[in-house]
């Protein structure tokens, strides 16, 4: 109801005087309230007081987190000293790298006891001699059934066997070998660490057990002898064992004979002479890989031969008629550490060809 001096019905609205002139001081112009920032509280900030009405988010950081950026740094040290150790030790661990131990020679001329058996062909004399039986050729050097060992796979074994059999028919097989016109064929089947002694072994040949071209192959002084057309024969045996679990190694036992004749005397009578060689040859995984193999081991007797002729460089045969003569082994010098004991052996009578 109005007051005494009000209208029946009130102060009409708008007119001076009226209910709004009571808020007139609480009243918000366009301008702010576009510019007022609305926030909804929620339902349990509704409920308690003084609660801020929105939850404010907290800034981004740019940037890692720190955990992030602690683990970068843990791998980047991580692989710094992984490089510096391998810039430090760069072989350790890897047998493959480790230098291939030296080729061991011993190389024994066999003097005959007598004239030396001659004929006017080679069959005649391999027909009443010990090789009568043996294979013509690479067919004396069969290789033999591979089986696997605790490390090594059948398959590596018949590959070990096979570079190993390369290497003898290569060796003391090949005529341009046994004439001393080639040694690359030979060459190319051994560890790479064991070329500087191969190589030197042919520049400089030496008696010291390191050093002997004989050692590595069979090859004849074509100023004395020449090999006949006749057949080479061969007969011997291969076998394949784990030394360790890095190294597996090949025993090589072959004994080959060879027709000669004087050297240009197509009519000279022919005579046989023989070689025993046993080889020990090892293999590593990288080996395997390259058909490669390293010959640690060579032990070699020849005859007929004299006693006092120099047999590292080549073999100088003795050939049909001839005699071994008076005479010992060049001398061996005990104060010196690279020289190796002069050796030599007296060739069988039975081990010759009987008439």
């Amino acid at each position: 109801m109005g007051g005494p001096s009000d209208p029946p019905d009130g102060v009409p609205e708008g007119a001076p005087g009226g209910g709004e002139d009571e808020y007139r001081s609480v009243v918000f112009d366009e301008s702010f309230v576009r510019a007022a920032r609305l926030q909804e509280y929620s339902a349990q900030e509704r409920i308690g007081d003084h609660t801020p009405a929105v939850r404010r988010r907290p800034p981004l950081r740019h940037g890692l987190p720190r955990q992030a950026l602690i683990l970068v740094l843990l791998v980047a040290l991580a692989f710094g000293t992984a490089v510096y150790m391998g810039l430090r030790n760069p072989s350790s661990g890897t047998v493959a790298e480790q230098p291939a131990e030296p080729l061991r020679m011993t190389v024994v001329p066999l003097a005959p006891q007598g004239p030396v058996p001659g004929a006017p062909d080679a069959e005649q004399l391999y027909a009443n001699s010990p090789a009568a039986q043996f294979r013509v050729g690479a067919e004396g050097v069969p290789l033999p059934a591979a089986s696997d060992t605790e490390h090594f796979s059948d398959e590596q074994v018949t590959n070990a066997l096979t570079t190993a059999r390369n290497y003898i028919v290569r060796s003391a097989l090949d005529r341009d070998v046994l004439r001393g016109d080639a040694v690359r064929s030979v060459r190319v089947l051994l560890d790479p660490d064991q070329l500087e002694q191969f190589d030197a072994s042919f520049d400089r040949p030496a008696s010291d057990g390191r050093h002997a071209p004989t050692g590595w192959l069979v090859r004849f002084d074509g100023t004395r002898a020449e090999i006949t057309d006749d057949d080479i024969r061969v007969r011997g045996s291969l076998r394949a064992t784990e030394n360790d679990s890095a190294t597996l190694q090949v025993v090589a036992d072959h004994t080959v004979v060879y027709p000669l004749r004087p050297a240009g005397d197509d009519r000279g009578e022919v005579s046989l002479f023989t070689v025993r060689r046993e080889l020990h040859f090892h293999f590593d995984q990288e080996n395997l890989r390259l058909h490669q193999a390293r010959l640690v081991l060579s032990y070699v007797q020849a005859g007929p031969l004299s006693c006092t002729e120099d047999s590292a460089s080549q073999l100088r045969p003795l050939l049909a008629g001839q005699t071994a003569g008076d005479g010992a082994p060049a001398g061996t010098d005990p104060y010196s550490t690279d020289s190796a004991t002069g050796l030599c052996g007296t060739l069988a009578s039975n081990a010759q060809p009987t008439s």
